[in-house]
């Protein structure tokens, strides 16, 4: 069994290279799209918190990537989007390989914001 990272450093570093690199790709979009989130472990996972409030997190397993808006509205009011994804309450799933859209990201990232916001 895998300890529990204490930092995102520590959680990136224990991946395979290919999930590293994607994760690292989705970290950065995620920071652009939200600069006053901070970064924490939450659930195990990556994740950011803005203003005192979860928005969302990044992991991945052996067979996949996973993007968590921690929102089911967010999800499916984006369903067309996400379309060609994985997805279940909260997840979104992908591959190293076929990385998640900027733009996308993104567009999830600010609609989190304004859900924690209203």
């Amino acid at each position: 069994m895998k300890a529990k990272a204490d930092s995102v450093e520590q959680y990136l570093g224990a991946l395979r290279a290919d999930q590293r690199a994607a994760l690292e790709r989705l970290r950065k979009t995620i920071k652009a799209a939200a600069p006053r989130a901070e970064e924490c472990i939450s659930y195990g996972l990556p994740a950011f918190r803005l203003d005192g409030k979860l928005l969302v997190a990044l992991g991945a397993t052996p067979k996949h990537c996973a993007f968590y808006p921690m929102s089911a509205s967010t999800i499916s009011e984006h369903a067309r989007a996400l379309a060609g994804y994985e997805t279940s309450t909260g997840t979104i799933r992908f591959q190293p390989e076929k990385p998640l859209p900027a733009a996308l990201v993104r567009k999830l990232v600010k609609a989190r914001i304004a859900e924690n916001a209203g």
